[in-house]
């Protein structure tokens, strides 16, 4: 973040923008992590209903992360 201010509003701008593009890539990559359980045997059933509510978890925090580094680029635009 210091990098990013010496930059200006242009390197802290670009710097944001990275962030928002790996956060929203994180929370995409989320929501498909468990298609490769699909049409698989009943253990992956299993395993698909214990690591799809980790996954949830997950993707809840990441979206509140992208929700607060978006309120952090908006008040210091």
């Amino acid at each position: 973040m210091a990098a990013a201010n010496k930059g200006g509003a242009a390197g802290f701008g670009m710097m944001i923008s990275d962030v928002q593009t790996w956060v929203s890539a994180a929370l995409t990559d989320e929501s498909t992590c468990t298609d490769g359980f699909a049409g698989k045997a009943m253990a992956a059933g299993e395993m698909r209903t214990v690591v799809g509510g980790k996954i949830e978890t997950i993707a809840h925090l990441t979206s509140n992360a992208l929700a607060l580094i978006n309120a952090y680029a908006t008040l210091h635009h």
